[in-house]
């Protein structure tokens, strides 16, 4: 007897009766994901017209399409100034150096995840996470307060010890420092919450099994709770490479002056100036194109190494 395989294909009119009563079944979860539809369309895509003032001498007068295409000047422009050079060393860096400290959100949540005391757990939670709900503004004016040279806390610890008092927000060698750990203090909390949210959903059959066998916690956090949440590892971590690039404009500009200039200056700042304080718009979308461009090239290749090496991807 041969059997013969064959293939059903399903005519396209098929296809869209299939379509269709799907939508009629599940419409009420189509309404539902509209407003997230109409918001990525209406502020993200629809905008995304204007981009083509990258390459004009963009006049308002004019309009965007009157304007004149000049082709790639403004990168021309924007590669060959003598600033290019140190706004991406700056900028690299500065996000280098939040990304190193990627893993400490994850240590958190290993570590509240492990604690049984469930008041004490609850009231280290409640401190992490609160951080996250305080402005921008208010955080960088907590800085300055804190690190006044004459009247700030910090200093005065310094100088209470023997030490001689330091310009924090004025020294370049400082500003990186000083931005990024004020970055975790505020997002640390917030940032281990889809953590616990995974490590909720670990077997406990697993733990148990793994006590009967006499492994340490040490050894059940290692080969249990982090293969357990790898994959929400790996998808956040493409995440925040995907947004590389963005440093965290206001806070760098709250906390930018002429003295820390050398290490704090980076694009996105040099953009909101060149843009909207010196009007050169074209100019401004040619550089902001550029940073937008680094960030879907690094997200883009980063999917494909985890996607290869680990299975776990964004797509």
């Amino acid at each position: 007897m041969k059997l013969v395989n064959e293939e059903v294909t399903i005519p396209k009119q098929g296809r869209f009766q299939g379509v269709k009563k799907n939508f009629l079944r599940n419409w009420q979860l189509y309404v539902f994901l509209l407003p997230a539809i109409l918001y990525f369309v209406i502020l993200h895509y629809i905008p995304m017209y204007g981009v083509q003032i990258a390459f004009k001498n963009f006049f308002a007068n004019q309009g965007i399409w009157g304007s004149p295409w000049i082709g790639f000047g403004h990168f021309e422009r924007f590669f060959n100034s003598y600033y290019f050079w140190r706004l991406l060393k700056n900028t690299f860096i500065l996000s280098g150096y939040q990304l190193l400290l990627f893993p400490l959100p994850i240590i958190l949540a290993l570590s509240l995840n492990e604690l049984k005391n469930g008041a004490f757990k609850k009231w280290t939670q409640t401190l992490t996470y609160a951080p996250h709900f305080i402005s921008v503004v208010v955080v960088v004016g907590m800085i300055v307060i804190f690190l006044d040279p004459t009247t700030g806390l910090v200093n005065r610890l310094i100088v209470a010890f023997g030490g001689e008092p330091i310009a924090f927000l004025t020294s370049p060698s400082w500003f990186r420092h000083v931005f990024t750990w004020s970055g975790v203090w505020q997002t640390l909390g917030w940032g281990s919450i889809i953590y616990l949210a995974a490590l909720s959903g670990v077997n406990p059959e697993l733990h148990e099994a793994a006590e009967v066998d006499g492994a340490t916690r040490l050894q059940r956090i290692i080969h249990i709770n982090i293969p357990s949440i790898l994959p929400t590892i790996v998808v956040l971590f493409i995440l925040n490479i995907g947004s590389f690039m963005t440093v965290g404009f206001e806070k760098v500009l709250l906390m930018q002056n002429d003295l820390n200039a050398s290490t704090s200056d980076v694009i996105q700042t040099f953009v909101y100036q060149t843009g909207l304080l010196e009007g050169q718009y074209s100019f401004a979308a040619a550089i902001g194109l550029f940073d937008s461009a680094i960030n879907i090239t690094l997200l883009v290749v980063f999917n494909y190494v985890a996607r290869k090496t680990s299975d776990n991807s964004l797509w």
